[in-house]
């Protein structure tokens, strides 16, 4: 038996700050979380000032607007965040809620139409997007502004919807 610690599904783990304090093998660290925040959507770091990160089974990371001790055993705390430990990285729709309006980069705005069957979890052709592929944060202009709706993930000129069931909406007619 290994000496190595282990993720413990039943418990909050704080995220390492670096990769030389990283203990449990595969386990994301902060700077490695705010760093993928930087360079996929181009927010400025200091956003998660103030933030702690932590994981609760394999690569559930959640993300907390204060501090806690280590080693948490409560059910939740502050809100998912991403998904880590597979191939790429997933930002969860409540933090593209939260975080995604301060995104300058693999922002894609939809119209209308493509705004509503986007938020009801419908996939859509969309040839028009030339950034990256991959997880985008999907938006929509609404009162002088853009909003975020949700991630979607794009792939051979189609953007697939990633809004969970429990959260999509029947916007109907946006023009109304």
């Amino acid at each position: 038996m290994s000496d190595e610690p282990t993720n413990d599904g039943h418990r909050f783990d704080r995220l390492p700050a670096t990769a030389a304090e990283r203990e449990v093998p595969g386990r994301a660290t902060r700077e490695e979380v705010v760093d993928w925040w930087v360079e996929r959507f181009g927010v400025d770091p200091s956003l998660f000032d103030g933030y702690s990160f932590w994981e609760k089974g394999a690569g559930k990371i959640w993300i907390y607007n204060g501090d806690a001790p280590d080693g948490v055993r409560i059910e939740a705390i502050g809100m998912t965040f991403l998904r880590t430990r597979q191939e790429h990285w997933k930002p969860t729709t409540r933090a593209a809620s939260r975080f995604g309006r301060h995104a300058t980069r693999n922002v894609v705005v939809l119209d209308d139409e493509e705004a509503r069957r986007f938020a009801a979890g419908e996939d859509q052709e969309l040839d028009r997007w030339d950034g990256d592929w991959g997880y985008l944060i999907a938006a929509h202009e609404i009162a002088g502004g853009t909003e975020p709706i949700g991630v979607g993930l794009y792939l051979h000129g189609e953007l697939r919807s990633r809004v969970p069931k429990g959260s999509r909406e029947d916007l109907g007619s946006l023009a109304e």
